[in-house]
């Protein structure tokens, strides 16, 4: 596998995509060519019977990647839950040879590749393999998505703690604003009181965008994340 970044979450919905094309073009601005890619996505839009990944497509725009959708996002299911639970319901399962050769050909094509997770690292993609199985499986080091808000300091606690028994590389965490800031007193604390608990790296907040345009993304990437860290691990 390349060298490049596993980006998980807390949980669901916590903006790891933007956090994706944010690595993706910090990267890249480090002189690295890099790529992207989601090795599962469920709660794909069908058209004329085919699946279309939107984290999948946006990826693969930020990344200026040439690659047909099926190496960025070689496995993807209508219904917006587990890789195992929608598997199930739509009557095909989760082909891990597959993302494991879609890896192989962007790893042998890009210096860096950074991969989006399903969820949270305990996700189930089969019945006995889950999202940390494959960060595993890949090698790479993690970097933890987290919500500002109330709540994240449990969450945020347990994804470290599992991964470090799990014997997994946690890069840093980075805190996403995937909503607008509320300006709640939890939202002020939270981003403190991990970086006192906590045994990786905060690196570091990243702002609510409403332009997701590739300049308005590698920005923010540059300018509220911790480069310095990034760098270590390519």
């Amino acid at each position: 596998m390349a060298k490049g970044f596993f980006v998980t979450g807390t949980d669901t919905g916590v903006g790891k995509t933007i956090i994706t094309a944010a690595l993706i073009l910090a990267v890249s601005r480090l002189g690295f060519k890099t790529g992207g890619m989601k090795p599962v996505e469920t709660g794909c839009l069908k058209e004329d019977n085919a699946l279309i990944p939107s984290d999948g497509m946006f990826i693969k725009t930020i990344g200026h990647m040439e690659e047909n959708i099926d190496r960025v996002s070689p496995c993807r299911f209508l219904n917006p839950l587990s890789p195992l639970s929608a598997s199930e319901i739509e009557g095909f399962p989760v082909d891990l040879q597959k993302i494991r050769e879609a890896c192989c050909s962007l790893s042998a094509k890009y210096d860096a590749v950074i991969i989006e997770g399903i969820g949270g690292v305990l996700v189930p993609i089969t019945a006995d393999y889950f999202v940390s199985d494959l960060a595993r499986e890949l090698g790479l080091p993690i970097i933890i998505v987290s919500r500002p808000g109330l709540g994240m300091i449990n969450h945020t606690m347990l994804t470290v703690n599992y991964a470090a028994r799990e014997g997994l590389t946690v890069a840093g965490i980075i805190i996403n604003y995937n909503q607008p800031p509320e300006g709640t007193l939890a939202e002020k604390t939270n981003p403190d009181t991990i970086k006192k608990i906590t045994p990786v790296p905060c690196m570091g907040i990243f702002p609510y965008l409403k332009n997701l345009k590739n300049s308005t993304i590698e920005k923010a990437a540059l300018e509220n994340l911790d480069i310095e860290i990034i760098k270590t691990y390519l």
